[in-house]
């Protein structure tokens, strides 16, 4: 069984910073793109950046140049470095990973959130 588990959440001041950390467990063969998504109080879930087994990396235009997203592909861990917090950026972040376990496909699995709040 794969289990993602994120850690670093917490109530931060606007202008600060948080570092995100997620560790993949279980049963592991491979593990393609993960990702850190996120979603707040009444608004879908959206991507906010993600990075390739190679290290190539997408973000979400709100946070461009603000927040980084980075692996250890021995440790099964990635992180999010979030620099220059915005209030509108409260909301729980979740990890997701690409991850194949039993048998010959690769499937998505998903971490129980960690809550990021930012106060004004």
């Amino acid at each position: 069984q794969v289990q993602l588990v994120e850690s670093g959440g917490g109530l931060v001041q606007a202008g600060g910073s948080l570092n995100l950390s997620c560790l993949v467990s279980g049963y592991i063969l491979g593990i393609r793109d993960m990702a850190w998504y996120r979603q707040a109080p009444g608004k879908q879930r959206e991507l906010v950046a993600r990075i390739s087994a190679p290290g190539n990396t997408v973000y979400a235009d709100s946070v461009k140049g603000r927040f980084a997203i980075s692996r250890d592909n021995p440790k099964k861990t990635i992180f999010l470095q979030m620099n220059s917090l915005e209030p509108e950026d409260t909301a729980v972040y979740y990890c997701n990973g690409n991850v194949l376990t039993r048998g010959t496909r690769y499937l998505d699995y998903w971490g129980q959130g960690t809550q990021v709040t930012v106060s004004a």
